[in-house]
C-alpha cells in the first residue's frame, strides 16, 4: 500500500482527478505502475510532479510549455520564467486596457470619443447649444474619428476656436432651429447664405468643413460624415446644399458624391 490513489493525489495537489488525467494525457506526468489489488498509486515524486505542474499552470504557463520547462536545468528555467513573467506583463496590461474600456462604456461618449472631444461637447452645451444639436454632433464626431483619424485631433482644434466667436456659437443655434423649417422657407437661403459667409471670412473655421477631406475616398467619407443624419428633402439637407454650393462657387474644394 505504498503512496496514494489518484483521487487523494488530485485532493493533495488541489486540483481534479479529471485534471490529472489530463496531465498524463499530454505526458506531463507518467502515470504510475498499478499494485497488486489493481490500482495506481502516486507516490512522493509523482505528487511533486503534480504539484509543479499545478504551480506552473496557475502562474499563466501554457501547458505545452510545462514539460520541457520541469525538464530545463536551471538557466534555461529562469530564461524561460522571465519570458512567461513578460508574458503576463503583457497580458495585464492588456487586462487593464479592456477595464479601462468597461469603465468608459458607463458613459456611451468617453467609449468611443476621447475626452477632448467630451469636454467640447460639454462646452457646447454650456453655451446653449440644444441637446438635439450636441446629440447629432456627437455623433458626426464619432464617424468622422472612424473615418478619418489622422485628422480628427486637428479638427477638435478647429472646432474649439470657433466656440471662441459669438457669431459662429449664435449661427449654430439657428442652424438647429432651421431643422424645424419648410424646405421652402425663405429664411433657409438667408442662413445657410450667412453661414457660407462666415466661413469664407473666417478661414480658420472653414477648416471644420475643409479639414476631414481623407486623401482617398474624400467625397464618399466627407458625405457620409458631413450629411450624417439628414433626411432628403428636409430643410437641413436643403440648408446645407445651400452653403455647399456657394462654397465651391467662392472656389473651396468640397467633394462631390460622384467625384474623389
Amino acid at each position: 500500500m505504498n503512496g496514494v490513489t489518484i483521487g487523494q493525489a488530485a485532493a493533495f495537489v488541489g486540483v481534479t482527478v479529471k485534471t490529472v488525467r489530463h496531465y498524463h494525457k499530454l505526458g506531463l506526468v507518467k502515470e504510475p505502475e498499478r499494485d497488486s489489488s489493481g490500482y495506481r498509486r502516486y507516490g512522493s515524486a509523482e505528487l511533486l510532479r503534480l504539484v509543479q505542474i499545478r504551480t506552473l499552470a496557475a502562474a499563466g504557463v501554457p501547458l505545452a510549455e510545462v514539460g520541457p520547462l520541469l525538464d530545463a536545468d536551471a538557466a534555461q528555467f529562469a530564461a524561460a520564467l522571465t519570458g512567461v513573467e513578460r508574458q503576463l506583463t503583457e497580458r495585464i496590461e492588456e487586462l487593464i486596457a479592456r477595464r479601462d474600456m468597461l469603465h468608459r462604456l458607463a458613459d456611451g461618449d468617453r467609449a468611443l470619443l476621447p475626452d477632448r472631444a467630451v469636454a467640447l461637447l460639454e462646452r457646447m452645451s454650456g453655451l446653449g447649444l440644444p441637446a438635439e444639436q450636441v446629440a447629432a454632433t456627437r455623433e458626426g464626431w464619432v464617424l468622422a474619428r472612424a473615418l478619418v483619424p489622422e485628422g480628427f485631433d486637428d479638427f477638435l482644434t478647429h472646432v474649439e476656436h470657433a466656440l471662441d466667436d459669438p457669431r459662429f456659437v449664435a449661427l449654430s443655434k439657428q442652424a438647429t432651429e432651421a431643422t424645424a423649417w419648410e424646405p421652402d422657407d425663405p429664411r433657409l437661403a438667408e442662413l445657410a447664405t450667412a453661414i457660407a459667409d462666415h466661413f469664407l471670412a473666417n478661414p480658420a473655421h472653414l477648416k471644420i468643413v475643409t479639414g476631414l477631406q481623407a486623401r482617398t475616398d474624400a467625397a464618399a467619407r466627407y458625405h457620409l460624415v458631413a450629411h450624417h443624419g439628414e433626411q432628403e428633402g428636409s430643410a437641413t439637407a436643403q440648408g446645407v446644399a445651400i452653403v455647399e454650393a456657394k462654397l465651391r462657387a467662392a472656389g473651396i474644394h468640397i467633394p462631390r458624391p460622384d467625384t474623389h
